[in-house]
């Protein structure tokens, strides 16, 4: 098998036994310190794993790699597409790091474009929202907020159901709202090309870029790769400004509608 469509953790098992004692012990010690991959040098890795630039040099050959630079470029990129990696050594700097990913999500995103996006929100008779995998609980919090203050909001694919059939009849003011961050399925690029692209927005993480000309509004959220797992602190904040400002709009017919479900919510006895 090629070592090209292989992984640097699966490369390492490949090669495992054919490894010298001294390159199974640089192979032990970066499956479980990623980071050192990225953040060392050939003789940094050297001296932790007390063993030799040239054994550093020799071992990545041996994987199949040009270089150490041509490995952590792989594995850079690896975690970029969603693979969960952990390229961070320290806890210190999550809580600033979770605050410039959603300062960073702010910034890049046009203000006319959202307020346009919004004024859609008001003005459409349904609101689609679809998510798959990761983005589904993504697209259900967004549902949720949504549909304390606008009748028609909903929510596919229904669990264990296929799509198509749900979007056949669409309507000639609603709006879908596809979330789609990194690791999306397959059918991704399908299911924008088979949406009307002025009543289609995306929200995606950066590798979602590639959709800009097939949707009319695309916002980017920042996730972060430092840590093996996203963060999806910046969607969400983004989703709360948003269903906020659009509650403003709707003015006395959301909070008439709010107040229905509260009163609803308490001839159930649901809420506590």
């Amino acid at each position: 098998m090629s070592t090209e469509s292989l992984t640097f953790s699966q490369r390492i098992a490949q090669q495992y036994g054919k490894l010298s004692p001294q390159g199974r012990k640089l192979a032990d010690h970066l499956l479980h310190n990623n980071q050192d991959m990225v953040h060392c040098t050939v003789a940094q890795l050297a001296k932790i794993t007390e063993t030799s630039k040239a054994t550093v040099s020799r071992f990545f050959r041996q994987l199949g790699y040009d270089s150490h630079l041509d490995a952590k470029s792989e594995i850079n990129a690896l975690r970029t597409s969603g693979y969960p990696i952990n390229l961070h050594d320290s806890d210190s700097g999550d809580y600033q790091a979770e605050l410039n990913r959603i300062q960073q999500t702010f910034d890049n995103i046009d203000a006319d474009s959202l307020q346009a996006f919004i004024n859609k929100l008001r003005d459409a008779s349904r609101i689609t929202l679809i998510g798959f995998r990761n983005s589904y609980p993504v697209a259900m919090h967004f549902r949720q907020q949504l549909q304390q203050i606008h009748g028609q909001v909903r929510l596919l694919p229904l669990p264990g159901q296929s799509i198509g059939e749900d979007l056949e009849d669409w309507l000639a003011d609603e709006v879908f709202i596809v979330i789609g961050f990194r690791r999306r399925p397959r059918l991704f690029k399908a299911l924008l090309q088979s949406l009307p692209k002025h009543q289609l927005t995306v929200f995606a993480d950066p590798s979602g870029q590639l959709y800009q000309d097939k949707v009319e509004h695309l916002f980017i959220c920042q996730l972060g790769h430092e840590r093996a797992l996203d963060s999806y602190a910046a969607p969400m904040s983004l989703i709360a400004v948003i269903c906020n400002k659009l509650l403003a709009l709707l003015g006395d017919h959301a909070k008439q509608r709010i107040a229905h479900i509260s009163k609803r919510f308490s001839e159930l006895g649901e809420i506590e």
